[in-house]
């Protein structure tokens, strides 16, 4: 009779809506956070933001830790695209070209078998025959400052008939930046991660600017809308565990209260981490500007080697999840505010 009430009890509270990311998580399986057992080639596709991850936040250390070995894509990286390298262009918009365009296997192709590190650093293992099979893809921050539409505007259906006006669009493209274009966008490149299950793709998102790296007015706040669907929505109907999100954006809009300290493991703060073996994806302290500026939307040191403190383990996970040897987590993609109470309930 308890199990029935409790049972009753969080069908009423889902239904109603009540849902958080805490008491309402169920995993068949544990999550893994622990490294993949042999080295695996990770490709990271970035610009400034990330080039400072990987230094300034102990990222590139990190992974090596973590057994995976690291190649990335910078500024005149690749095969043309439209007259310029493909690695020059990372906007979100511009994942079309890198994953659905019309020269997208030419750039895969050249992505997959990359051995390029465009910083100073060196792998400490040896490379893998294998070609890359971990892709990380991360758009800079002028993304998060020029969306305009409706915070809670869906996903926009496209088709090649009926293009979404995103594709190939860079972020100052004001007419095609909108939320419901991105949200589009983000959906249609499924399309193409599900015929590749052979590799993982994980989205960290744009990180948070400035005030003064705002150019459209209200762009932050559907900047945080877009993100936080994108933790509890993008792979609604998505069958695979192959694709996973990282909210870059989420953990760099709290510090330890200033520029130049973190708040990696602390109670407060906002967070996506793993947290007691599950994913917190969590926003305590309110605000969606850059709480790491350094003289502009560039995060500090301290923002890097707190969103790396949180990433790492995050990442084993998905890994782990793609694999089979571990569960599949909530807040990296789908909650369960994706499923309705009675699917819930069949779960448990």
């Amino acid at each position: 009779m308890h199990r029935l009430v409790q049972t009753l009890m969080m069908a009423c509270l889902l239904i109603a809506g009540w849902c958080s990311s805490g008491p309402a998580e169920s995993q068949a399986q544990a999550l893994n956070p622990n490294p993949p057992p042999t080295t695996v080639r990770l490709v990271f596709i970035h610009h400034s933001v990330g080039r400072d991850l990987l230094t300034q936040g102990n990222f590139f250390a990190q992974l090596n830790a973590n057994n995976y070995y690291v190649t990335d894509t910078y500024y005149g990286w690749g095969p043309d695209d439209g007259g310029s390298h493909i690695g020059d262009h990372t906007d979100t918009g511009q994942w079309y070209n890198w994953f659905l365009g019309p020269s997208h296997t030419t750039f895969l192709t050249a992505l997959y078998d990359n051995t390029f590190i465009n910083e100073s650093l060196t792998n400490t293992m040896p490379r893998p025959s294998s070609p890359n099979t971990v892709v990380l893809f991360k758009s800079c921050y002028p993304n998060s400052g020029g969306i305009s539409g409706n915070p809670n505007d869906p996903p926009r259906i496209s088709s090649p008939a009926n293009p979404n006006p995103i594709w190939s669009a860079d972020a100052y493209n004001s007419g095609a930046v909108t939320v419901g274009n991105i949200k589009g966008l983000y959906r249609d490149l499924l399309s193409y991660f599900a015929t590749r299950q052979d590799k993982l793709f994980i989205l960290l998102t744009p990180p948070p600017v400035t005030t003064g790296d705002e150019f459209v007015a209200g762009s932050s706040d559907r900047a945080r809308a877009i993100n936080t669907w994108l933790v509890n929505h993008w792979l609604d109907n998505y069958p695979h565990n192959n694709v996973a999100v990282f909210d870059f954006f989420n953990v760099l809009t709290s510090n330890g209260g200033n520029v130049d300290t973190k708040d990696l493991g602390w109670t407060g703060g906002n967070h996506h981490r793993l947290l007691e073996g599950r994913v917190q994806h969590v926003v305590q302290i309110a605000g969606n500007y850059a709480a790491y500026p350094s003289g502009d939307s560039h995060p500090t040191a301290a923002g890097h080697l707190k969103a790396a403190g949180e990433f790492v383990p995050l990442l084993n996970v998905a890994y782990h999840a793609w694999q089979g040897t571990g569960g599949r987590p909530w807040y990296m993609g789908r909650s369960p505010r994706s499923l309705s109470a009675i699917q819930l309930l069949l779960m448990d």
